[in-house]
């Protein structure tokens, strides 16, 4: 597939419809987990401009940053800290609307207003975290979490 995307408009479910195929071509044929892990990323910042998208890889007893677009962002996260460790601890997607009001928030910018945070699973293990940060309150929802977890399940084929 060309590396270009077309960018669509309209509302959240459908800009994510129009993506995903477009996300299933990037990965297609393609084995390198990173490569894939970049490629999404990059997608899902163009396609809705989030303040902040990336992964972070289990690494023995730590979440250490992988590919990401955005900010510079924190590189190494214990398992049950801030939102992408208790993901990890949880093997549970995190919707936080507030992160202000998250126990235990790690602020790796302060300009992060809400997040999501998906588990990419492999063998019924959590192998790394989806992050993805607004600079808005309340910027995701449960059409994000369907969506990013349909995704997240493409890249771990």
């Amino acid at each position: 597939m060309a590396e270009d995307l077309q960018i669509i408009q309209g509302d959240k479910a459908a800009q994510y419809q129009s993506l995903i195929p477009q996300i299933k071509g990037l990965l297609e044929g393609e084995p390198d987990l990173v490569a894939n892990l970049a490629n999404v990323a990059a997608a899902l910042k163009e396609q809705f401009g989030w303040f902040w998208v990336g992964f972070y890889l289990v690494k023995g007893e730590e979440l250490v940053l992988g590919p990401f677009q955005g900010p510079v962002a924190c590189t190494r996260i214990r398992k049950g800290r801030g939102v992408c460790g208790t993901s990890w601890a949880q093997a549970a997607t995190l919707i936080v609307p507030d992160v202000e009001a998250f126990p235990g928030h790690i602020a790796c910018s302060s300009l992060s207003r809400s997040e999501i945070v998906v588990p990419l699973m492999k063998a019924g293990e959590v192998a790394g975290v989806l992050d993805v940060d607004s600079d808005q309150l309340s910027g995701f929802d449960e059409t994000d979490r369907q969506f990013l977890e349909e995704i997240v399940a493409l890249i771990m084929i």
